[in-house]
Formats: structure tokens, C-alpha cells, sequence
């Protein structure tokens, strides 16, 4: 059964930077679609970035230009590298792996990120 655990949310600044990490375990990482979404208060949950298993990337629009998406294979891990935060980026960021051949679907616990002076 794969296992996401996110960390790395917290309180910044408006401007401000933050990077996200997602571990995942029980199953073959590479093999996985891996996606940060994001959920505000009576908002639905919209996807952030995406970042295939060769390493292909996309971003909403509402994020270009200002946030990052990687994963390190030998470390299981993908990140989210936030920079030039608004309040408006305030949400629980979910990590999201996909393995559609295995028509698998997984999610972390959410990690809060607030952005406020």
C-alpha cells in the first residue's frame, strides 16, 4: 500500500518561500504520476503541479513562474518549491501519486500553508 507523508507547511510572509516535501513508500516510485494539489477554505481542490514519471512538468496558471515541482527517484520523494507567496496561495497542499496502469489513486495527510503578515 503506497504511503505519502507531507511536510514543510507553515506561517511566511507574503513574498515569502516555502518548499514541500512528499515521501512515498510502499510500491515502486517511479512507476507513479506525482501531483500537488491544493484546497482553501469552501474551495474545491485544484491541482497545483504535475510531474510525470520521466519528468515532464505542468503548472497552473495561477502558480507559473513562481512554484517548482521535482522528485528525486533514489530518495522517493517529490517537492514543491513555493517562492513570491500570496495570500491567496493560503490552502492544505495534498501530494497525489497515480499510477493509472494500476488504476491506483493515493493521497498524503495535507500539509497547511498560510501566507500573512
Amino acid at each position: 500500500q503506497v504511503q505519502l507523508v507531507e511536510s514543510g507547511g507553515g506561517l511566511v510572509q507574503p513574498g515569502g518561500s516555502l518548499r514541500l516535501s512528499c515521501a512515498f513508500s510502499g510500491s515502486i516510485f517511479r512507476r507513479y504520476v506525482m501531483a500537488w494539489y491544493r484546497q482553501a477554505p469552501e474551495k474545491q481542490r485544484e491541482v497545483v503541479a504535475v510531474i510525470s514519471s520521466g519528468g515532464s512538468t505542468h503548472y497552473a496558471d495561477f502558480v507559473k513562474g513562481r512554484f517548482t515541482i521535482s522528485r528525486d527517484i533514489a530518495k522517493g520523494t517529490v517537492y514543491l518549491q513555493m517562492n513570491s507567496l500570496k495570500s491567496e496561495d493560503t490552502a492544505v497542499y495534498y501530494c497525489n501519486a497515480v499510477n493509472t496502469g494500476l488504476n491506483e489513486d493515493f493521497w498524503g495527510q495535507g500539509t497547511q500553508v498560510t501566507v500573512s503578515s
